[in-house]
């Protein structure tokens, strides 16, 4: 597998991916179910330099020259400075007020997004995701992984704690109450 940094080129692909994993979250962001709509908005996001959502901020993962896998994360300190893009695009674009609640903090690079094509999913790439950003971030920086799950999400939870991340609390995102885990490692290691 084939592990390297979003492109520009990358941002349709990662659009429809991103869209895959957060499909209501992107639809209350802009306040309407119109997969069209979101994708449009995740894209001008991926291509904004500055957004939480940029290119940049993606890691691509390649099988065969294909696509299979993105793993979307960022310094949580930077959250604020992240959205202001995304703020003003929704403000302008349709008429939406955009404060959600901080679903991170400084302290932990965050984990907004994993996500699988849906032809590869259930072959391991989740797992191969974060075993990767474990090793990126947690192993060769020292910084602690942050991430979110739902109560209603079992399977993603289990995947989380199998590979090391702990419940450090609940945290509240677009009124939903989801699960705030954490991934660093023990100190002397």
């Amino acid at each position: 597998m084939k592990i390297r940094k979003g492109k520009i080129a990358d941002a349709e692909q990662i659009a429809s991916l991103l869209l895959l994993a957060m499909e209501e979250i992107a639809y209350e962001f802009i306040g309407e179910q119109n997969q069209d709509k979101a994708k449009i908005f995740l894209k001008a996001m991926i291509l904004h330099p500055e957004s939480q959502y940029t290119y940049s901020n993606n890691w691509i993962f390649e099988l065969d020259d294909e696509i299979v896998g993105l793993a979307l994360l960022y310094d949580g300190a930077l959250l604020s400075k992240l959205r202001e893009p995304v703020a003003a695009y929704i403000q302008n674009h349709f008429g939406k007020t955009f404060n959600p609640e901080n679903e991170t903090q400084s302290g932990e690079y965050y984990i907004d997004c994993i996500a699988v094509s849906a032809n590869h999913q259930g072959k391991g790439i989740g797992s191969k995701i974060l075993e990767f950003l474990k090793g990126e971030y947690a192993l060769k920086q020292g910084y602690t992984l942050g991430l979110l799950v739902d109560f209603n999400n079992p399977n993603a939870e289990k995947l989380y704690i199998r590979e090391g991340f702990k419940i450090v609390g609940n945290k509240k995102l677009l009124g939903k109450n989801l699960k705030h885990l954490q991934y660093h490692l023990p100190p002397n290691s």
